[in-house]
């Protein structure tokens, strides 16, 4: 599979290679984007399925030239991703092929002899289903009861309030969607060379939305922006601050006030298999709420950005169905607070500016990350992430994150650390590659002390390491 993202139209799709990053790091080329052409569908006898690929955010395209994409975010491991850090690696994924379809030959009918027994049976029941038929075509004709004073009497019934007559149960999706969708917007931008579209949570009373910075990068060098809210009013909007490393925007609503508005949940207490909520404008349907569990947590996914930059997210994974369109809106527990924020998509498609929708893997930023980002946006007007400063290599071989270099000074300089050391533990949970090196130190907070678990290539010893994070 392939990371993509589904939701630019018009907007350049080119990516620039990249070479070796820090630790909170470099990203690593893939090509992301959707296809709005119609496809061609094969008239061969056997079709092929597509391989998987990753779609970063869901901002449903508008405008720009027809069949043209910009190049979106894909994640890492299993599909393809591209990788932040100061060397460059190629996070292709062993995506593997669908299954091929080809319909069987045609077998030789064997013909079969019928005994003068089974031979009169046969004509017995086939006289048998004549005269019924015959019959029926008989008492339809012959019949004149046309009466329909029963069904019309029936159609008049007055409907009944709802299915059940009972109010939505507290927790139900039900419940929770008239809690949410309120405070759920959707997004357009416009400029000279496309447009886009996507979602966002009200997070204030007086305007301000959170949401994807791929949602906004266009609006955000002199293009047009419109908020579109629950109740179908528009307003237009202006960009406050965005991050295209952790594709985190803030958005502002002009001239509004005494807004209905999400609270933030603790993203740390959520647990696999509980029960969530998304809610967006897939493919600019307004206020649509789908519903899953949590499946995954502390998934590192990559995607590429406009512009050739890239996002390392540390996401929850879910099986709610998101698509092109839910990018920045909320994924919610079942008491209506925000968990997550939608952001990347894995999809099939056999390249990276086929269109694709959802097939139950869907990424979400943290609520606890994006409230971070948030402040920062909003009160400073940029970010900054905790880092071990550490170069790592952006090789994949799943045994761990090798140190490439160590910043002389920095956190883990200070801690013993040494070029050619391999970490495969941040604190309990395990490190595969650079990817969950960088997204595991991001989601912790500044002056924290990590403990990690450090080998070297070749030796079975591990030895535990206390790193106190500074910031960038």
């Amino acid at each position: 599979m392939n990371m993509r993202n589904d939701d630019y139209r018009g907007f350049d799709g080119t990516s620039q290679e990249g070479s070796f990053q820090e630790g909170p790091g470099r990203a690593e080329p893939i090509q992301g984007g959707p296809n709005f052409e119609e496809s061609e569908q094969s008239n061969a006898g056997a079709q092929a399925h597509e391989t998987g690929s990753y779609s970063q955010g869901w901002n449903q395209p508008r405008g720009g030239a027809e069949g043209t994409g910009a190049s979106m975010p894909g994640p890492q491991g299993v599909p393809s991703q591209r990788q932040y850090g100061p060397q460059a690696q190629d996070f292709q994924g062993q995506g593997q092929e669908g299954p091929m379809v080809t319909p069987l030959p045609p077998q030789p009918q064997q013909k079969k002899k019928i005994g003068l027994g089974a031979a009169t049976a046969l004509a017995a029941v086939a006289a048998i289903a004549a005269g019924s038929i015959a019959g029926a075509i008989v008492g339809l004709n012959s019949g004149g009861n046309n009466d329909t004073s029963v069904v019309n009497e029936a159609l008049k019934a007055q409907p009944t309030a709802n299915s059940t007559g009972k109010e939505p149960e507290e927790g139900s999706v039900e419940e929770v969607a008239s809690k949410v969708l309120p405070a759920v917007v959707s997004i357009q931008t416009v400029t000279r060379s496309g447009g886009a579209e996507g979602s966002g949570s009200v997070i204030s009373p007086d305007g301000y939305v959170l949401t994807n910075h791929h949602v906004v990068a266009g609006a955000e060098h002199g293009g047009m922006m419109q908020v579109t809210m629950n109740d179908g009013s528009k307003h237009d909007a202006e960009v406050v601050a965005s991050d295209a490393n952790t594709d985190v925007a803030i958005v502002k609503i002009k001239d509004v006030k005494d807004l209905p508005f999400l609270q933030f949940g603790d993203s740390d207490s959520v647990a696999v298999g509980q029960e969530v909520v998304a809610v967006g404008s897939p493919l600019g349907l307004n206020a649509t709420v789908t519903s899953g569990i949590v499946s995954a947590k502390n998934r590192p996914v990559r995607a590429s950005q406009e512009g050739g930059e890239s996002s390392l997210i540390d996401a929850i994974q879910t099986d709610a169905a998101v698509n092109p369109g839910n990018s920045g809106g909320p994924l919610v527990d079942r008491d209506g607070n925000i968990v997550g924020m939608n952001s990347m998509i894995a999809s099939l498609s056999s390249n990276s500016t086929g269109e694709g929708g959802s097939i139950g893997l869907g990424f979400a930023i943290p609520s606890n990350f994006a409230k971070r980002m948030a402040d920062e946006l909003i009160n400073d007007g940029k970010v900054t992430h905790p880092t071990l400063g550490v170069k790592v290599l952006a090789r994949d071989d799943g045994n761990g994150a090798r140190i490439a270099e160590v910043e002389p000074g920095g956190p883990a300089d200070k801690a013993g650390l040494k070029e050619g050391d391999i970490v495969t533990r941040v604190n309990d949970r395990l490190i595969e590659n650079a990817d969950a090196l960088i997204a595991a130190a991001r989601s912790q907070d500044f002056g924290a002390t990590v403990t990690l678990e450090v080998t070297r290539e070749g030796s079975d010893d591990s030895r535990q390491v206390e790193v106190t994070l500074s910031g960038e």
